[in-house]
């Protein structure tokens, strides 16, 4: 028998690893459907995504199946409801914080009480309890969840902060593995740049309607760490996570705080109140299909005290930019530059400083830095003050950082040293300071996350993910912002706009305040009392 020739030969085997390539895929996908359809129907669940997205969004099983058995694998969940206890914050007078029944009580704990008692209690108030319930992931999250807080204790509403991560269980160990792979995977993506950060700010725009079914699968998990809650009680979640945990157990008066600006499926959840920032995301979703009775448009998530002082603070900065080229004694500028919750930015942030060392030695400058709480950051910015020969203050606790707001309020106060850095040990005050010092600062720099509603003046600096861009876009059209700066030099340009030109600042202020009139900034404000308005027509 005559020997095949080569080519014949290499036909032969293309051929055949094609057609077992396509016999495997047949077989995967429809194992993947069936697969699908059986995980859906062994849940006990309220959240049907398939009927929310309607047929334009078709599931792709393979892709769901095989992230859901990767984070979850046969796990199998629990309708069991965790009990839980209340006590008082140690940082917010009014609200409560929950956290496990019988949890070891804590020096500072004061009075302990069930949450069954505090529900009884305050049954028959005109001022139903609120359940502000987020998760800890990033300092985004608990930002938007503290400021509705704010909002719902000014209110008068008896307010409780559910951080899903607070209740020491199986079902919070799923949530800090998921939150553990983010962060480490934004610093990556931030220090080390090029083809890792365009992979991974491409990750983040891809929150399609599969996404939103991994999650809705995930959440039918996390049910317990919810269940101890009256299936009617006024629920506002700053997590898509937890919005999707009440809704898949059944909860009716939630309302959703989507974030970002940038429009996907999974900011959103069936059979809950979807509350945008602006009309972007609004319009989107209606395009996309939510229904107009889940979505509605209620303005920036913004804590009461810095709305509530937006003229005061507004003017005292034109005040400010004004001095700095009309009075011999001239104004600094002052920059707050936070660091976000995942720590990532390191590499820009620590060059971003030496670019402004020049001007924080001229005097032109001051630096409020806020390393949070972390040990790295606070290290990398106390090499880089070394380096370039800067003196700095510090302030590391929750009381320092009031009485420094307090001292810089007074017009006629300045910092004692160009820079003071600001560290914790602690996760409230690194999340709260940045809160505080905005109604201080001239500038805040960060990059397009949540800050980017806020009502400050910023700059914004070099995003982590592609899905911040949309809210610097936000921003600079409000006028209350710039572009994103997303190379040290850009940054640097508007920095001596900012010194050189004293109308971009104050154009900046004067838009803050028009954008106030028309209740830009009251989201929290807004999405309390709608929650309070469908309690009482119920």
């Amino acid at each position: 028998m005559a020997a095949l020739e080569p080519w014949l030969i290499a036909i032969c085997v293309l051929g055949g690893s094609v057609f077992l390539y396509l016999i495997l895929k047949v077989c995967l996908t429809s194992w993947a459907a069936n697969e699908y359809v059986r995980i859906k129907n062994s849940l006990i669940s309220s959240c049907d995504i398939d009927a929310f997205v309607g047929p334009k969004n078709p599931v792709s099983p393979l892709k769901v199946v095989l992230a859901h058995k990767f984070q979850l694998g046969s796990r199998q969940p629990s309708q069991d409801a965790i009990p839980l206890e209340l006590v008082d914050s140690l940082h917010v007078p009014g609200l409560k914080v929950s956290r496990k029944a019988g949890s070891p009580k804590g020096d500072n704990d004061g009075k302990v009480m069930l949450l069954d008692e505090f529900l009884a209690e305050h049954s028959k108030s005109d001022k139903k309890p609120i359940v502000i319930a987020t998760i800890r992931m990033g300092f985004g999250h608990h930002r938007i969840a503290y400021s509705a807080a704010s909002w719902a204790i000014k209110n008068g509403h008896p307010t409780i902060f559910h951080d899903l991560l607070n209740i020491h269980s199986a079902e919070a160990d799923l949530i800090k593995e998921t939150d553990e792979l983010y962060s480490k995977f934004s610093r990556y993506a931030s220090e080390l740049g090029g083809p890792i950060e365009k992979l991974w700010g491409s990750a983040m725009l891809s929150g399609n309607a599969d996404a939103l079914r991994i999650a809705s699968l995930t959440a039918a998990h996390l049910q317990p760490l919810l269940l101890s809650y009256p299936k009617d009680v006024l629920m506002i979640t700053s997590h898509q996570l937890t919005a999707l945990t009440a809704s898949a157990a059944g909860f009716t008066n939630v309302h959703n705080l989507v974030v970002d600006n940038h429009p996907q499926w999974f900011l959103t959840v069936p059979n809950t109140m979807n509350l945008c920032q602006g009309p972007v995301n609004y319009q989107s979703f209606l395009k996309m299909g939510v229904k107009p009775s889940e979505l509605a448009c209620a303005g920036h998530w913004c804590p009461a005290d810095m709305v509530d002082n937006i003229n005061e603070d507004c003017q005292r900065r034109i005040q400010r930019a004004q001095a700095r080229v009309q009075n011999a004694t001239k104004k600094p500028l002052r920059i707050l530059i936070p660091v976000g919750g995942a720590g990532a930015q390191r590499k820009f942030i620590v060059s971003f400083i030496k670019v402004l060392s020049p001007y924080v030695k001229k005097g032109k400058i001051q630096l409020f830095l806020n390393a949070g709480d972390h040990v790295h950051m606070k290290q990398a910015f106390l090499e880089v003050l070394d380096q370039c020969g800067l003196e700095f203050d510090t302030v590391n606790d929750t009381a320092g950082v009031f009485a420094f707001q307090k001292k810089m309020l007074d017009p006629n106060n300045e910092p004692a040293k160009g820079i003071t850095l600001f560290s914790f040990e602690e996760y409230f005050p690194a999340v709260a300071t940045t809160d505080i010092l905005c109604r201080v600062t001239d500038l805040l720099s960060c990059k397009p996350s949540e800050m980017a509603f806020y009502c400050v003046p910023k700059l914004h600096i070099r995003r982590v993910g592609d899905h911040e861009a949309d809210s610097a876009c936000r921003s600079s059209e409000l006028g209350d912002g710039t572009v994103e700066a997303r190379e040290l030099e850009d940054a640097r340009e508007f920095i001596d706009l900012f010194l050189d030109t004293p109308d971009l600042i104050t154009s900046m202020n004067q838009s803050i305040m028009d954008n106030n009139k028309n209740g830009i900034y009251s989201g929290c404000k807004n999405a309390v009392t709608m929650a309070a308005a469908i309690k009482k027509n119920n």
